[in-house]
Protein backbone atom coordinates (compact mmCIF):
# COMPACT_ATOMS: atom_id res chain seq x y z
CA UNK A 1 0.00 0.00 0.00
CA UNK A 2 1.22 3.56 -1.08
CA UNK A 3 1.56 5.94 1.61
CA UNK A 4 -0.17 9.12 1.95
CA UNK A 5 2.11 12.11 -0.45
CA UNK A 6 3.13 14.96 1.71
CA UNK A 7 1.12 17.61 2.18
CA UNK A 8 1.91 21.36 3.68
CA UNK A 9 1.22 21.74 7.15
CA UNK A 10 -0.82 25.15 6.46
CA UNK A 11 -4.26 24.15 8.44
CA UNK A 12 -2.38 22.84 11.38
CA UNK A 13 -1.38 24.75 14.46
CA UNK A 14 1.56 24.35 16.60
CA UNK A 15 2.10 21.92 19.64
CA UNK A 16 3.86 25.03 21.50
CA UNK A 17 4.46 28.82 20.62
CA UNK A 18 6.23 31.56 22.34
CA UNK A 19 8.02 34.48 22.20
CA UNK A 20 11.92 34.55 22.72
CA UNK A 21 13.28 37.89 24.77
CA UNK A 22 16.21 39.45 23.29
CA UNK A 23 17.92 42.69 24.14
CA UNK A 24 16.78 43.92 20.45
CA UNK A 25 12.81 42.72 20.55
CA UNK A 26 11.06 39.43 21.50
CA UNK A 27 11.38 36.80 18.80
CA UNK A 28 8.02 34.52 17.64
CA UNK A 29 8.55 30.89 17.46
CA UNK A 30 6.61 27.61 17.13
CA UNK A 31 7.30 24.14 17.78
CA UNK A 32 6.17 20.79 16.08
CA UNK A 33 6.86 17.52 17.16
CA UNK A 34 6.94 18.67 21.13
CA UNK A 35 6.86 14.91 21.77
CA UNK A 36 9.82 14.26 20.38
CA UNK A 37 11.51 16.95 21.84
CA UNK A 38 13.82 15.05 24.12
CA UNK A 39 14.25 12.27 22.42
CA UNK A 40 17.01 10.36 20.32
CA UNK A 41 16.34 11.90 16.91
CA UNK A 42 17.80 15.41 16.13
CA UNK A 43 15.64 18.28 15.94
CA UNK A 44 15.57 21.47 13.04
CA UNK A 45 15.54 24.83 13.48
CA UNK A 46 14.17 26.48 10.76
CA UNK A 47 15.41 30.02 9.11
CA UNK A 48 13.00 31.34 6.41
CA UNK A 49 14.52 33.86 3.26
CA UNK A 50 14.11 37.45 2.60
CA UNK A 51 15.38 39.96 4.37
CA UNK A 52 11.92 40.42 5.54
CA UNK A 53 9.72 36.92 5.27
CA UNK A 54 8.59 34.98 7.74
CA UNK A 55 8.21 31.52 8.59
CA UNK A 56 5.08 30.19 6.74
CA UNK A 57 6.08 29.61 3.38
CA UNK A 58 8.17 26.77 4.87
CA UNK A 59 5.80 24.99 7.29
CA UNK A 60 5.85 22.45 4.54
CA UNK A 61 8.69 20.90 6.68
CA UNK A 62 6.39 20.24 9.86
CA UNK A 63 5.91 17.13 7.55
CA UNK A 64 9.64 15.95 9.42
CA UNK A 65 7.71 16.34 12.98
CA UNK A 66 6.32 13.13 12.53
CA UNK A 67 9.65 12.11 13.98
CA UNK A 68 11.61 14.98 15.49
CA UNK A 69 10.75 18.31 16.44
CA UNK A 70 10.87 20.76 13.98
CA UNK A 71 11.07 25.09 15.14
CA UNK A 72 9.99 27.31 12.87
CA UNK A 73 10.32 31.51 14.08
CA UNK A 74 10.40 34.78 12.33
CA UNK A 75 13.36 37.03 12.32
CA UNK A 76 12.95 40.54 14.26
CA UNK A 77 11.41 43.00 12.10
CA UNK A 78 9.07 40.06 10.09
CA UNK A 79 6.10 37.95 10.58
CA UNK A 80 4.55 37.70 14.31
CA UNK A 81 8.33 39.03 15.75
CA UNK A 82 8.56 42.61 17.06
CA UNK A 83 9.24 45.00 14.43
CA UNK A 84 11.37 48.01 16.08
CA UNK A 85 13.01 48.83 12.28
CA UNK A 86 15.86 49.76 13.90
CA UNK A 87 19.17 49.68 11.31
CA UNK A 88 21.21 49.09 14.02
CA UNK A 89 19.81 45.35 13.83
CA UNK A 90 20.30 44.40 10.46
CA UNK A 91 23.55 42.61 10.70
CA UNK A 92 24.16 38.89 9.78
CA UNK A 93 25.85 38.64 13.20
CA UNK A 94 22.46 39.77 14.99
CA UNK A 95 20.33 37.78 13.18
CA UNK A 96 22.41 34.57 13.53
CA UNK A 97 22.37 35.66 17.81
CA UNK A 98 18.22 35.12 17.43
CA UNK A 99 19.19 31.19 17.07
CA UNK A 100 20.33 30.38 20.32
CA UNK A 101 17.75 32.60 21.68
CA UNK A 102 14.66 30.39 20.27
CA UNK A 103 16.20 27.24 20.61
CA UNK A 104 16.37 28.08 24.84
CA UNK A 105 13.18 29.40 25.13
CA UNK A 106 11.30 26.12 22.90
CA UNK A 107 14.03 23.91 25.09
CA UNK A 108 16.36 22.75 22.25
CA UNK A 109 19.91 21.91 23.95
CA UNK A 110 20.61 20.51 20.48
CA UNK A 111 19.72 20.95 16.60
CA UNK A 112 20.50 21.19 13.21
CA UNK A 113 19.46 24.33 11.35
CA UNK A 114 17.89 24.65 7.86
CA UNK A 115 18.62 27.87 5.95
CA UNK A 116 16.55 28.65 2.95
CA UNK A 117 17.58 31.62 0.77
CA UNK A 118 18.57 34.44 2.92
CA UNK A 119 18.00 32.26 5.89
CA UNK A 120 21.01 30.08 4.12
CA UNK A 121 23.26 33.09 5.30
CA UNK A 122 22.14 33.59 8.43
CA UNK A 123 22.49 29.71 9.21
CA UNK A 124 26.58 29.62 7.52
CA UNK A 125 27.50 32.66 9.82
CA UNK A 126 26.02 30.57 13.00
CA UNK A 127 27.87 26.95 11.49
CA UNK A 128 31.14 29.16 10.89
CA UNK A 129 31.34 29.66 15.20
CA UNK A 130 31.36 25.96 15.60
CA UNK A 131 28.73 26.05 18.65
CA UNK A 132 28.46 22.40 20.76
CA UNK A 133 24.47 22.39 20.11
CA UNK A 134 24.90 22.43 16.32
CA UNK A 135 24.50 18.49 15.34
CA UNK A 136 24.26 19.38 11.22
CA UNK A 137 23.30 21.61 8.32
CA UNK A 138 21.08 22.03 5.10
CA UNK A 139 21.88 24.87 3.01
CA UNK A 140 18.64 25.22 1.13
CA UNK A 141 19.36 26.96 -2.13
CA UNK A 142 21.28 28.99 -0.30
CA UNK A 143 22.78 33.12 -0.26
CA UNK A 144 26.42 32.50 0.28
CA UNK A 145 27.91 34.78 -1.90
CA UNK A 146 25.86 38.37 -3.11
CA UNK A 147 28.57 38.61 -6.26
CA UNK A 148 28.30 34.50 -6.94
CA UNK A 149 23.82 35.25 -6.44
CA UNK A 150 24.12 38.19 -8.71
CA UNK A 151 26.81 36.85 -11.51
CA UNK A 152 24.61 33.69 -12.13
CA UNK A 153 21.19 35.94 -11.59
CA UNK A 154 22.61 38.04 -14.22
CA UNK A 155 23.76 34.77 -16.87
CA UNK A 156 20.37 33.17 -16.14
CA UNK A 157 18.67 36.73 -17.41
CA UNK A 158 20.54 35.93 -20.38
CA UNK A 159 18.92 33.14 -21.24
CA UNK A 160 15.64 34.54 -21.67
CA UNK A 161 14.27 35.71 -24.85
CA UNK A 162 15.29 39.15 -25.91
CA UNK A 163 12.48 41.22 -25.51
CA UNK A 164 12.11 40.42 -22.13
CA UNK A 165 15.66 40.38 -21.14
CA UNK A 166 15.61 44.51 -22.27
CA UNK A 167 12.34 45.42 -20.47
CA UNK A 168 14.11 43.60 -17.19
CA UNK A 169 17.29 45.24 -18.17
CA UNK A 170 15.45 48.63 -18.27
CA UNK A 171 13.75 48.29 -15.49
CA UNK A 172 16.68 48.13 -13.38
CA UNK A 173 18.17 51.30 -14.29
CA UNK A 174 15.16 52.85 -13.54
CA UNK A 175 11.37 53.07 -11.70
CA UNK A 176 9.75 50.09 -12.58
CA UNK A 177 7.16 50.51 -9.83
CA UNK A 178 4.26 50.98 -11.85
CA UNK A 179 5.18 49.27 -15.44
CA UNK A 180 3.04 46.34 -16.41
CA UNK A 181 5.64 45.29 -18.87
CA UNK A 182 8.36 44.82 -16.25
CA UNK A 183 6.46 43.05 -14.07
CA UNK A 184 5.38 40.55 -16.31
CA UNK A 185 8.84 40.67 -17.69
CA UNK A 186 10.06 39.79 -14.39
CA UNK A 187 7.41 37.03 -13.52
CA UNK A 188 8.35 35.24 -16.36
CA UNK A 189 11.88 35.12 -14.95
CA UNK A 190 10.86 34.27 -11.70
CA UNK A 191 8.71 31.75 -13.48
CA UNK A 192 11.37 29.53 -14.35
CA UNK A 193 14.07 30.01 -11.22
CA UNK A 194 11.63 31.21 -8.37
CA UNK A 195 8.98 28.83 -8.58
CA UNK A 196 8.09 26.72 -11.60
CA UNK A 197 4.33 25.88 -10.86
CA UNK A 198 1.49 26.62 -13.18
CA UNK A 199 -0.65 28.31 -9.58
CA UNK A 200 1.67 30.20 -7.21
CA UNK A 201 1.23 28.21 -4.05
CA UNK A 202 -0.86 30.75 -1.97
CA UNK A 203 1.83 30.52 0.50
CA UNK A 204 3.78 32.76 -1.77
CA UNK A 205 1.21 35.45 -2.33
CA UNK A 206 0.95 35.72 1.03
CA UNK A 207 4.38 35.84 1.59
CA UNK A 208 4.43 38.71 -1.09
CA UNK A 209 2.02 40.28 0.46
CA UNK A 210 3.73 40.45 4.07
CA UNK A 211 7.13 40.74 3.38
CA UNK A 212 8.69 43.57 5.53
CA UNK A 213 10.11 45.79 2.19
CA UNK A 214 11.44 48.09 3.81
CA UNK A 215 13.66 45.80 5.72
CA UNK A 216 14.49 44.20 2.19
CA UNK A 217 14.91 47.22 0.54
CA UNK A 218 17.30 48.59 3.73
CA UNK A 219 19.39 45.41 3.63
CA UNK A 220 19.40 44.19 -0.58
CA UNK A 221 18.47 47.61 -2.27
CA UNK A 222 15.28 48.11 -4.76
CA UNK A 223 16.85 46.48 -7.65
CA UNK A 224 16.69 42.45 -8.38
CA UNK A 225 19.62 41.66 -10.31
CA UNK A 226 22.06 43.98 -8.40
CA UNK A 227 22.33 45.21 -4.68
CA UNK A 228 23.11 48.60 -3.59
CA UNK A 229 22.54 47.71 0.35
CA UNK A 230 24.78 47.03 2.81
CA UNK A 231 24.83 42.99 1.70
CA UNK A 232 26.44 44.40 -1.01
CA UNK A 233 30.12 42.96 -0.20
CA UNK A 234 28.73 39.96 1.64
CA UNK A 235 30.90 36.97 1.16
CA UNK A 236 30.46 33.95 3.35
CA UNK A 237 32.67 31.22 1.29
CA UNK A 238 35.42 32.40 3.11
CA UNK A 239 33.52 30.51 6.36
CA UNK A 240 32.53 27.50 4.11
CA UNK A 241 36.06 25.81 5.63
CA UNK A 242 35.27 26.51 9.31
CA UNK A 243 31.85 24.25 9.72
CA UNK A 244 32.66 21.40 11.77
CA UNK A 245 29.35 19.21 11.16
CA UNK A 246 27.67 17.25 8.76
CA UNK A 247 26.26 19.77 5.56
CA UNK A 248 24.05 19.28 2.58
CA UNK A 249 23.59 21.97 0.24
CA UNK A 250 20.45 21.73 -1.65
CA UNK A 251 18.95 23.46 -4.43
CA UNK A 252 16.56 22.93 -7.72
CA UNK A 253 17.93 22.04 -11.33
CA UNK A 254 17.19 25.60 -12.39
CA UNK A 255 17.49 27.44 -8.86
CA UNK A 256 18.62 30.99 -8.57
CA UNK A 257 20.89 29.60 -6.17
CA UNK A 258 22.40 27.74 -9.00
CA UNK A 259 23.77 24.11 -8.90
CA UNK A 260 27.08 24.80 -10.18
CA UNK A 261 27.68 27.22 -7.38
CA UNK A 262 26.31 25.38 -4.61
CA UNK A 263 28.44 22.33 -6.02
CA UNK A 264 31.64 24.57 -5.78
CA UNK A 265 30.64 26.10 -2.16
CA UNK A 266 30.15 21.97 -1.19
CA UNK A 267 33.59 21.62 -1.91
CA UNK A 268 34.64 23.91 0.48
CA UNK A 269 32.74 22.01 3.20
CA UNK A 270 34.71 19.09 4.53
CA UNK A 271 32.50 15.56 3.64
CA UNK A 272 29.55 17.99 2.50
CA UNK A 273 26.94 16.94 0.09
CA UNK A 274 25.17 18.45 -2.72
CA UNK A 275 21.69 17.45 -3.90
CA UNK A 276 19.94 19.02 -6.68
CA UNK A 277 16.01 18.19 -7.37
CA UNK A 278 15.69 18.24 -10.84
CA UNK A 279 12.70 19.57 -12.51
CA UNK A 280 12.43 22.61 -9.18
CA UNK A 281 13.96 25.73 -8.95
CA UNK A 282 13.94 28.05 -5.76
CA UNK A 283 11.56 26.90 -4.32
CA UNK A 284 11.93 22.87 -4.30
CA UNK A 285 9.54 22.45 -1.47
CA UNK A 286 6.38 23.07 -3.03
CA UNK A 287 7.40 22.20 -6.52
CA UNK A 288 8.62 18.60 -6.01
CA UNK A 289 8.00 17.85 -2.29
CA UNK A 290 8.27 14.39 -2.80
CA UNK A 291 12.43 14.91 -3.45
CA UNK A 292 12.48 17.42 -1.41
CA UNK A 293 11.41 15.42 1.82
CA UNK A 294 12.96 12.14 1.12
CA UNK A 295 16.47 14.04 0.89
CA UNK A 296 15.87 15.81 4.00
CA UNK A 297 15.28 12.73 5.68
CA UNK A 298 17.97 10.52 4.48
CA UNK A 299 20.26 13.89 5.69
CA UNK A 300 18.39 13.77 9.08
CA UNK A 301 18.43 10.08 9.47
CA UNK A 302 21.85 10.11 8.85
CA UNK A 303 22.29 12.67 11.58
CA UNK A 304 20.37 10.60 13.82
CA UNK A 305 22.43 7.50 13.66
CA UNK A 306 25.76 9.60 13.96
CA UNK A 307 24.46 11.12 17.16
CA UNK A 308 23.29 7.49 18.56
CA UNK A 309 26.82 6.39 17.87
CA UNK A 310 28.29 9.19 19.71
CA UNK A 311 26.32 8.75 22.61
CA UNK A 312 26.93 5.10 22.88
CA UNK A 313 31.08 6.27 22.33
CA UNK A 314 30.23 8.70 25.55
Amino acid sequence: MSSAPDKPSKTRGPEAQGRAVTPRGSIWWRLDGLRHRDGARTPLIVIHGGPGGSHEYLLSLANLASKRSVLFYDQLDCGRSDRPMDPQNWRIDRFADEIDAVAEAAGLDQFALLGHSWGGAIATEYAARRPANLRGLVLFSALISVKSWVKDNLRLLQELPEANRRIIERGERSDSADDPDFEKALSEFLQLHFNRQPNTPRELVRLQRTMNVGLYNAMWGDARFSTSGPLAGHDAARLLPRIAVPTLFLCGEHDQSTPETNRRFASLVRGAKCVVIEGASHTAHFEQPARFLSAMRAFMGRLDSRQTALDLDG
